[in-house]
């Protein structure tokens, strides 16, 4: 698998209808290529939390009857995901709400806000394997 580079190009992409009824697709869509990935069974539980709070984010955001857009990226250990929609009213993004503070807490390099008609939330999960502990040293 190829090690993320910044580029414009997802490993995976996933376009599906910005609905809360897809937001299982994406969370079993992400623990699929964590496996791949060679997660923990505890990070693979982290990644679909996290998953589940920023379609939270991004889902009330989109503008009706648009797409929402899930970009993963894999690195060495490490899955970046990406999840965009159309926003044109630009909202705003509420850091105090309960999906903020568990998806921060839960994943790494967490960032979201719109622009250019555009809603972004943007997070990496990174393997206990990968980071040299696992649950046991914990």
């Amino acid at each position: 698998m190829s090690e993320h580079t910044g580029g414009p190009r997802a490993d995976v992409e996933l376009r599906l209808p910005a609905e809360g009824a897809y937001a299982s697709v994406v969370r079993t869509t992400a623990a699929g290529l964590a496996a791949r990935l060679d997660f923990t069974i505890d990070d693979i539980e982290d990644l679909r939390i996290a998953i589940g709070e920023a379609t939270a984010l991004a889902i009330p955001a989109a503008d009706p009857g648009t797409d929402l857009v899930a970009c993963f990226f894999f690195g060495q250990g490490a899955l970046t995901v990406t999840l965009e929609s159309e926003a044109m009213d630009d909202p705003p993004l509420d850091t105090e709400s309960f999906a903020w503070q568990v998806l921060d807490t839960m994943a790494q390099d967490v960032s979201a806000g719109s622009g250019e008609g555009r809603f972004r939330v943007r997070f990496t999960v990174t393997s206990q394997v990968a980071a040299g502990t696992t649950g046991a040293e914990l």
